[in-house]
């Protein structure tokens, strides 16, 4: 009788565990970063399966003499740490468009009022669900830019979502 407690007691915590680790089928929020500029994006993430998911951002960064629009994609994988805590990591692509300032850049000698541009990049990060709503985070994506200088660039950010 003991042993069949036990395991009934097993089973169900492991339940909870398992109940614990999933993830948000939808959020959505807005993701402040730092690359090249501040900038705000809007974020959407959409649960492929329990432990993948799907983010799309639409971000506007600035500096003082150019400005960007870019649309990001990430497939990523997230595993539980412990509750709430979850860290993710996962490859992406985008591509965007950067205006430039003629009057207050004459780096390379450019007079081009805009270019296109696409990249690759990746997300790593840690997470934390709160039992409302409300997923916040702190994530690392190194993006290659093609195209548009042609470089590597290091994009650090913290994001406030709203899970649905």
């Amino acid at each position: 009788m003991k042993k069949t407690i036990l395991l009934v007691f097993t089973v169900f915590a492991l339940g909870l565990q398992a109940n614990a680790q999933e993830i948000a089928k939808n959020a959505i929020g807005i993701r402040l970063s730092e690359s090249d500029g501040f900038g705000p994006e809007v974020n959407y993430q959409r649960a492929l399966s329990e432990n993948n998911r799907l983010e799309l951002g639409l971000a506007v960064h600035s500096k003082n003499y150019w400005d960007a629009v870019k649309l990001t994609g990430i497939y990523q994988w997230v595993w539980n740490i412990d509750g709430g805590f979850n860290w993710y990591a996962g490859p992406g692509l985008g591509a965007g468009v950067v205006n430039y300032d003629k009057k207050h850049w004459d780096y390379d000698h450019r007079y081009d009022d805009s270019e296109a541009f696409a990249f690759l990049t990746g997300d790593v990060g840690i997470e934390y669900s709160f039992d409302f709503p409300l997923l916040v985070s702190f994530d690392f994506r190194p993006q290659i830019n093609l195209g548009y200088r042609d470089d590597v660039s290091f994009d650090v950010g913290i994001s406030a979502r709203y899970q649905f």
